[in-house]
């Protein structure tokens, strides 16, 4: 086993090992897509594989022109592939997990050891913020691959000893164009930047040999070769072709270029973006809560400090490119609007540090390793416990009737947390158990053994700690997702969907049904902008257009919430509404003038 332990080749198997046990293991056996984001993004995609137009994402036929398409192309090609189902929608995102653990691993081994590599790769693999973040559909870890290739290309193409200096300063410029398929102008501003504070700290900014092996005209060309085509494509698609103003208003429409390099680059930046749709972390949670995000390995971090970043080998080269691409981040964030998972392209360099770090088995890994066990130990506790505690407890109808609800704390990406109630454990007593299991695992790992062994045993923790999380999403599916809802319409009678209030709120319901729905009062926020566009698709309704079609003898269904309901009662008076389905706190309705009218 030893033998096998200081194989580079198993080494890189135990991480994709690991990372597919996971994120593999999420696709096969998912919940189903949930509101919001997540059917948003597979629901575009949908709709680019049944009307053959790859270059202008839509929403219920009206632009949507504010992401890049490379997540939206992989995920419709997977369903060229695969068929179009949610699980499918997920695989984009779960290989691009795998691959980012993988890619973390072995650009450690060639930096620092085969045992550092590993361990940095265990660390991406198994922290909480990779798992957290990949369970919507959005692009950021494919983007933090792209960041990760470009940092380890271009550490490459400046070695003398490096045989293909070429080859890699390439796979550098291909990186950046990729990255701009999937996040725009982020994808280059990072790792470019980064770059120019590595040369500058190494003092080979203005060397003539830096830019003789990087190559940057070469590069620029490949940068374009890979994402000009489709800007120039959506931009004569989509006029006016220039509109350079900063005004940005309710009505407004400039075309693709000006939204998608103006309004959604510039603006957002400085926080004046319209519409604005978005919230902001406060900056201390979003400096702090790393330490959540790289649990459990955020343990380790102390041991960072003891590390040589001096630029005089290679390992050195790499500890100070990492730390330069992570302080960028985080400062650049510091100063913009910023979500908890905006700084993910940073993980890979924590990850490289922290493997560095495990390596080299100072002091601060055992204290480490004490804390960790300590922390497993009281987790076991807790959530077996209220397993214990809440073995007799009732479970009627599903999650949504046993929680309670905190909007205000959603920004955050465990807000939903909050929502939690005692009775609603109840219905999470196999993940608990499963929770309570996993952790009682990383508590013996990390008292009783040390060094690798104890890393194997916390990597395996995770592993099914992930998965008593996933069950756990399982059962609030009623409440994250409205699949229940669509199901119901899909077994009712014939007839028109109506979505209430705005289209992300119910998005699942237009994946599963495969509906073009009418929105009531939703032009606003994402789809504000498309609407105002020239051609723009007639399917908003305001409430007097709602009245009139609710009123006439043609069937009509609409999903809305339960302050939604209670608005439509009093527009149109309970008696002219019946109730086909709830989930989750979700209602369809029907209207009673067309329950006995022909269709």
């Amino acid at each position: 086993m030893n033998d096998l332990l200081q194989n580079r080749k198993f080494l890189l198997f135990l991480v994709v090992l690991f990372t597919a046990a996971i994120y593999l293991g999420c696709v096969v056996s998912p919940p189903s897509l949930m509101d919001d984001v997540d059917a948003v993004q597979a629901q575009i995609s949908k709709t680019m594989l049944l009307s053959g137009d790859w270059v202008t994402a839509r929403l219920d036929g009206v632009l949507y022109l504010e992401k890049a398409p490379l997540i939206y192309w992989l995920i419709a090609i997977s369903y060229k592939i695969f068929g179009v189902t949610d699980w499918v929608a997920r695989l984009p995102v779960a290989l691009s997990a795998i691959a980012l653990g993988l890619l973390t691993a072995a650009f450690g081994m060639w930096a620092f050891s085969k045992r550092a590599g590993f361990y940095a790769g265990l660390c991406m693999s198994t922290c909480v913020g990779l798992f957290l973040f990949t369970r919507v559909q959005i692009p950021d870890v494919m983007l933090t691959f792209t960041i990760a290739m470009a940092m380890w290309a271009f550490l490459r193409t400046l070695e003398e000893e490096e045989k293909q200096p070429r080859l890699w300063a390439a796979v550098f410029a291909a990186s950046l164009g990729v990255g701009l398929l999937l996040k725009s102008l982020i994808a280059i501003v990072f790792p470019v930047a980064a770059a120019v504070i590595y040369l500058y700290a190494t003092k080979q900014l203005f060397a003539r040999r830096t830019w003789q092996r990087l190559r940057p005209i070469g590069g620029a060309l490949i940068v374009l070769v890979v994402a000009a085509p489709w800007h120039v494509l959506a931009t004569l698609r989509n006029p006016p072709y220039f509109a350079w103003t900063l005004k940005s208003g309710p009505g407004l429409y400039h075309g693709f270029l000006w939204f998608y390099v103006i309004n959604e680059q510039l603006l957002r930046f400085l926080n004046l973006r319209y519409p604005r749709d978005y919230n902001t972390v406060p900056r201390l949670w979003f400096w702090l809560f790393h330490l959540l995000w790289l649990f459990p390995w955020s343990v380790y971090l102390p041991a960072i400090v003891k590390l040589s970043f001096k630029p005089i080998d290679r390992a050195g080269r790499a500890r100070l490119m990492a730390l330069c691409l992570t302080g960028f981040i985080l400062v650049f964030f510091t100063f913009s609007t910023t979500q908890e998972y905006y700084s993910m392209p940073c993980y890979p360099a924590l990850a490289l540090l922290l493997g560095s770090a495990m390596d080299a088995e100072g002091e601060w890994i055992k204290w480490g390793r004490r804390a960790l066990g300590a922390t497993a130990a009281l987790a076991a506790l807790t959530t077996l416990g209220i397993a214990f505690a809440v073995r007799n407890l009732p479970t009627p109808g599903d999650i949504a009737s046993a929680l309670a609800r905190h909007p205000s704390a959603y920004t955050l990406s465990l807000g939903h947390m909050l929502d939690l109630t005692f009775d609603s454990f109840a219905y999470l007593r196999l993940p608990l158990c499963v929770a309570g299991i996993a952790f009682l695992i990383g508590t013996a790992g990390n008292l009783r053994w040390t060094g690798m062994r104890a890393f194997l045993a916390t990597g395996v923790m995770m592993v099914a700690f992930f998965h008593a999380a996933r069950l756990a999403l399982v059962v609030f599916d009623p409440y994250l997702s409205s699949r229940p809802l669509a199901n119901a319409y899909l077994a009712a009678p014939p007839g028109k969907l109506i979505i209430d209030h705005h289209y992300y709120t119910f998005s699942s319901v237009i994946f599963y049904t495969g509906q073009d729905p009418l929105l009531l009062n939703g032009k606003f926020n994402n789809l504000e902008y498309g609407a105002a566009a020239p051609g723009a698709p007639a399917v908003f309704l305001s409430d007097s257009e709602f009245k009139e079609l609710w009123s006439g003898s043609a069937r009509y269904y609409l999903v809305a919430s339960k302050l939604g309901t209670e608005r439509i009662e009093k527009l149109m008076g309970a008696e002219n509404f019946q109730t086909v389905a709830t989930s989750g706190g979700k209602f369809l309705l029907t209207n009673v003038s067309a329950n006995h009218a022909p269709n």
